[in-house]
């Protein structure tokens, strides 16, 4: 397994970009210096996750159709959560549309 400058199985530490959404994309992206796996997805965590947590927030003022909007935001969040740390941890770098070419031109 490849390590990272942190020491951490490359696998092991892509997924740690994703555990607490953006803010963890962020962590990393300070952190990790050299290892371009963990950095793409340290790059796509933030830039899939913030905006969607800002996307939610926005659409909870909505009056009534903003709760269900947002909980359909979230439930998005959860699906791709669940598998963008899955595809890291299997060593994978798994481009989302569009943003996955942008943290790819980013790292």
């Amino acid at each position: 397994m490849v390590k990272t400058s942190m020491n951490l199985e490359e696998n092991l530490a892509g997924l740690l970009c994703y555990v607490l959404g953006w803010i963890t994309g962020i962590v990393f992206l300070v952190l990790e210096k050299e290892n371009r796996f963990v950095r793409f997805h340290a790059m796509q965590s933030l830039l899939t996750f913030l905006p969607l947590s800002v996307i939610a927030w926005i659409l909870r003022w909505i009056p009534f159709i903003g709760g269900v909007l947002t909980a359909l935001v979230w439930i998005l969040v959860l699906i791709l959560w669940l598998i963008l740390m899955y595809r890291a941890y299997q060593g994978v770098k798994y481009k989302l549309p569009i943003v996955g070419d942008i943290a790819e031109r980013q790292t």
